[in-house]
């Protein structure tokens, strides 16, 4: 059996349960635990792994199940949405990609923000389109005036 990077496990130490390919790798793992939200210190203690929660999710979006049919050795559905829409509503996720990015651009001896724009074909077809059209109609627009105009000074 040829191993594809689509089914591939991830390399875990010590897995307290049998890995899934969307599970995070140890080295993976090493590298979103320094960006995650850090407990405020006070309140009801975090009681949750959220290696798993974030297994959890990244389970959801590999095989595009519903949350509710999330595989029952991984933390409740339940508390793997509410971490997922917390996150999405603080804007945590821009944040770690952010923060990951500008880590990585810098590791390649690259600037941190990046200065390169890309605008994909479609977008420029369409911007096109609407420019011809919308010049289309101005110059119609033009074209009746003018004949308008005409008509009112052969008639003086």
């Amino acid at each position: 059996m040829i191993d594809s990077p689509m089914t591939r496990l991830p390399e875990i130490a010590n897995p307290s349960r049998k890995p899934y390919p969307s599970d995070l790798s140890d080295a993976e793992w090493e590298i979103l635990k320094q960006v995650l939200p850090k407990p405020k210190g006070f309140g009801h203690p975090v009681e949750v792994n959220f290696r798993e929660i974030l297994n959890g999710i990244f389970y959801v979006q590999r095989t595009g199940c519903q949350w509710e049919m999330m595989p029952h050795d991984l933390p409740p559905y339940s508390t793997v949405y509410h971490y997922f829409q917390k996150w999405q509503r603080k804007g945590i996720w821009q944040q770690m990609h952010d923060q990951i990015r500008e880590k990585l651009r810098t590791q390649l001896g690259r600037d941190e923000q990046s200065s390169v724009a890309i605008a994909d074909s479609q977008s420029v077809k369409t911007t096109e389109k609407r420019g011809r059209s919308t010049g289309s109609m101005v110059a119609k627009r033009l074209r009746d005036v003018s004949a308008t105009s005409l008509s009112m000074h052969k008639g003086c």
